[in-house]
């Protein structure tokens, strides 16, 4: 995973490697995970919450191994806010960056990934913090959607 994330590197601005499943998911026969591509590739970590009950946990625990590694957690984006938001996803939105010390850097909207890739991408800058080329400001989102 890491030598072809390097040798995408080479030919693009931006790459992306997806740890579905989390970071300490084994991926192949000798163990390797998403923290060690990680590691290899000295590359920032965005980590991707869910928007519900008991993401403050896994999250927090995420962050812990992170630095743990050292490894730097460059933010968190909420991958799945649903359209008629709990109070626990409320709550998360106000919690999420003080249990991780990294901040929130977005929030796709649930059903997204239904989206034809014309549509998603052009959607996209809407759920992302300028840090990530979006225009997704976490204070006003927390305003409108926190309890």
């Amino acid at each position: 995973v890491a030598e072809r994330a390097a040798k995408l590197a080479t030919e693009h601005d931006l790459v992306l490697v997806e740890g579905a499943g989390g970071l300490l998911v084994r991926f192949d026969a000798a163990g390797g995970t998403l923290a060690d591509a990680a590691a290899l590739l000295a590359a920032p970590v965005l980590v991707v919450a869910s928007a519900g009950l008991g993401t403050l946990n896994v999250t927090e625990l995420t962050a812990r191994e992170l630095r743990g590694r050292g490894l730097d957690l460059a933010g968190v984006v909420i991958g799945s806010w649903p359209a008629e938001p709990d109070l626990a996803s409320r709550c998360n939105l106000l919690d999420l960056p003080d249990v991780t010390g990294a901040p929130l850097l977005g929030a796709v909207p649930a059903g997204a990934g239904t989206l034809e890739p014309a549509g998603f991408r052009a959607s996209a800058p809407h759920w992302l913090a300028p840090r990530l080329e979006g225009t997704w400001d976490a204070e006003t989102f927390r305003v409108r959607e926190a309890p």
